[in-house]
């Protein structure tokens, strides 16, 4: 049985939550669904400025708490950003498959029809 491995991004994890339920109906041999970001780290909400725990522009306009240069440089920063968590695109959700390759094709149709990007 040759296999053959899918990437494909979406800008919710419901959109791609959809598309796996479609997917578990063929020969699927390994799935899963990651959101991700630009920098390492989490959001992290205890980071107010009243209580003066802010201690980059980065923290303070993107809730970063590791990759402080790198967040303060960023264009959300400046507040002229059009992108969400994603970039520019706001697809930050990635699902991977890896499926058997007599269903690859369908696999591929289904997961577009859905708005996924592949």
């Amino acid at each position: 049985m040759a296999e053959k491995s899918i990437l494909a991004y979406f800008k919710s994890p419901e959109e791609a939550e959809s598309v796996s339920r479609k997917l578990q109906s063929m020969r699927v041999v390994d799935m899963s669904i990651d959101t991700f970001s630009r920098y390492s780290g989490g959001f992290n909400d205890a980071y107010i400025p009243a209580n003066g725990q802010i201690t980059t522009l980065g923290t303070a306009a993107t809730g970063q708490v590791d990759a402080g240069v790198m967040a303060a440089a960023d264009p959300s920063a400046s507040g002229m950003s059009d992108g969400g968590a994603g970039g520019p695109t706001g697809r930050n959700v990635l699902l991977t498959v890896v499926i058997d390759e007599s269903t690859f094709h369908q696999a591929l149709s289904i997961i577009e029809e859905a708005g996924g990007m592949i």
